[in-house]
């Protein structure tokens, strides 16, 4: 291969690196200012204060940011972790909310998704399409009903209003169905064939080929539910269920320090999680891309 040949490949690497170092800074930014004190934090950041100074004839009003401390401190994450039970409190309600909604949607999505791609009945194609539909509607359309319903049954500031109505989602049972659609008939057809029942295709044959797409689905999904700001808004009044979700806003304007260690302390389980299945989130995503 000669040099000519490679330009365009090396050009399209230097610019996917661009925007790889364009989307990490902030991350790289945040770790960086945690290990900040409070006093460097606010020379570095107090954007208002500079304006005034400059304002009145003194310095330039600019931003700081600086990829190196002047003095390495941990005294953040001592007062978030150590010092203050607030954040690890509503850290295990983050975890008592999530980890059973990606479970119980993973569990609810691989068995409709299998329906939709190897059982065949009639109407199969349209209702998957009326299904789809739902996607369409963000949570903000289904606000009121959802309030109405929940009010209704009683589960008013408690975790089941967030995590019933969580595990039902049409976004898992599409890529699900996307990625099954790619096993062959062949394998589910030999099992039948074997004697094999439904069931037994589904926990043995199909769900161990659909590792990858359920990795996947469980990473995309604990991201947006880790993320989750309106329902616990809405559904839990109690500050002391509410998920960590919550708790950067509730930071005040003298403590930007505990802010930036909380938000790396935030990142931390999507970011390892991610790390974790990388592989199989690449795999699954590529296969469930595919129109079958």
């Amino acid at each position: 291969m000669n040099k000519r040949s490679r330009l365009p490949g090396l050009a399209l690497s230097l610019i996917f690196g661009v925007f790889a170092a364009a989307m990490l800074f902030p991350i790289g930014l945040t770790l960086v200012s945690s290990l900040m004190g409070e006093a460097e934090i606010g020379r570095n950041y107090d954007l208002i204060g500079k304006m005034a100074d400059s304002a009145s004839g003194g310095k330039e009003a600019f931003i700081n940011m600086k990829l190196l401390p002047d003095w390495l401190t941990f005294e953040q994450y001592a007062q978030v972790l150590i010092l203050s039970p607030k954040f690890l409190s509503m850290f295990w309600n983050s975890a008592g909310l999530v980890a059973p909604i990606v479970a119980g949607q993973i569990f609810v999505d691989s068995l409709a998704a299998y329906a939709f791609a190897k059982l065949r009945f009639p109407g199969r194609d349209k209702l998957f399409f009326v299904y789809l539909m739902t996607m369409l509607m963000p949570f903000q359309v289904t606000l009121v009903p959802n309030y109405l319903v929940i009010d209704r049954l009683g589960l008013m500031n408690h975790s089941s209003a967030i995590i019933l109505p969580g595990i039902f989602g049409a976004f898992g049972v599409f890529m699900m169905r996307q990625f099954m659609a790619h096993i062959p008939y062949a394998l589910t057809e030999a099992a039948k064939i074997d004697g094999a029942g439904q069931w037994t295709i589904f926990g043995r044959i199909v769900l161990p080929l659909a590792k990858p797409g359920l990795a996947a689905l469980a990473v995309l999904l604990f991201v947006d539910y880790w993320n989750m700001i309106e329902q616990p808004l809405i559904f839990l009044q109690d500050a002391a269920k509410q998920p960590l979700s919550l708790y950067l806003a509730q930071i005040n304007q003298s403590e930007r320090g505990i802010g930036f260690a909380a938000s790396t302390l935030y990142m931390a389980p999507m970011l390892l999680l991610f790390l974790y299945a990388e592989s199989y989130f690449v795999a699954g995503i590529q296969h469930s891309g595919i129109k079958g």
